[in-house]
């Protein structure tokens, strides 16, 4: 697939979770499967490797695979865009090449692993992997997850690299997006990074959504978006309430485990988790399952 131009940034883009087998390994078929389920949902775009999909866990061989097996699922209906990090700018420029080898058509670019840098070090991380290909990046700003937050002036000198085309916020505050608008006009397309922030996000001017709980409920997240991009307020506020205990589950240092709870019981996917993560148990997981049950069992739709 050619790269991503700066139009194509927009809509609902999971962040995809990586499935296992029973041994512990990337179960490529139900992966293939769960991405063109995705797909036909009407999701625009596929997000692998990011924390979510349990990126950290995964050597660097099983990362070029689960690309491949991706791009060969989806073909050129949407484009596969995975989440770039490693300890070292070396490693990240790497796998960014790989994945342009592997038909990739764009990029989200993370700060390095572990190491917490001043600005200067982390602009020339970044900087050294969006120019490592021709693809079309989208930045990853997460600063409760990775210690490192790219201010809106700093994502403004960012941008006068011509491939770089989005930005992901998950920093919690919506006001992110009012301020890159205000610096950039629509030179970078503005996606919202946590759940329980998309309408907020899409109201302050927000034209994407990398997704979690899609992995589970990829109709209702598709609508949702949809619902507040064309500002049908009515049913955006009915969906949401209904949504919004569920979609919090993204929010959480057990995310992944929740998340993957969420698909289990939805029958799109399983618990299973690779170390150091475990499966939810005892008054932890029957608390999580009486709610998500609780909100399945009210699921719009549900028993007509």
């Amino acid at each position: 697939m050619t790269a991503l131009s700066r139009d194509q940034w927009r809509g609902v883009f999971p962040a995809i979770t990586t499935p296992f087998d029973a041994d512990g390994n990337v179960d490529h078929d139900f992966l293939a499967g769960h991405a063109r389920r995705l797909v036909a949902a009407g999701c625009r775009g596929i997000v692998p490797l990011g924390s979510l999909g349990e990126g950290a866990t995964l050597r660097f061989e099983e990362k070029v695979a689960i690309l491949r097996t991706l791009v060969a699922a989806v073909g050129d209906r949407v484009p596969v865009v995975p989440g770039i990090a490693a300890l070292s700018t070396e490693g990240a420029v790497e796998l960014a090449r790989a994945a342009a080898g592997a038909g990739c058509a764009g990029l989200m670019v993370l700060p390095p692993y572990v190491h917490k840098g001043d600005w200067a070090e982390t602009r020339a991380h970044v900087e050294a992997v969006i120019a490592a290909t021709p693809l079309s990046c989208m930045l990853y700003n997460n600063p409760i997850a990775y210690g490192v937050d790219f201010l809106p002036e700093q994502i403004r000198l960012l941008a006068v690299h011509e491939n770089l085309h989005a930005v992901k916020d998950s920093s919690g505050d919506v006001r992110r997006i009012t301020a890159m608008r205000g610096l950039l006009g629509d030179r970078l397309a503005l996606f919202v990074g946590l759940d329980d922030a998309l309408v907020e996000g899409v109201h302050a001017g927000a034209i994407g959504w990398v997704a979690g709980l899609v992995n589970a409920l990829p109709e209702e997240s598709v609508m949702l978006f949809e619902h507040a991009q064309a500002g049908r307020q009515a049913e955006t506020r009915a969906l949401y309430d209904w949504f919004l205990p569920l979609l919090r589950l993204d929010t959480v240092p057990k995310f992944v485990q929740l998340i993957k709870l969420v698909q289990a019981e939805c029958g799109l996917g399983s618990e299973t988790v690779r170390p150091p993560r475990l499966v939810l148990e005892g008054a932890e997981r029957e608390m999580a399952l009486a709610m998500i049950r609780r909100q399945l069992a009210e699921r719009p739709g549900q028993g007509r």
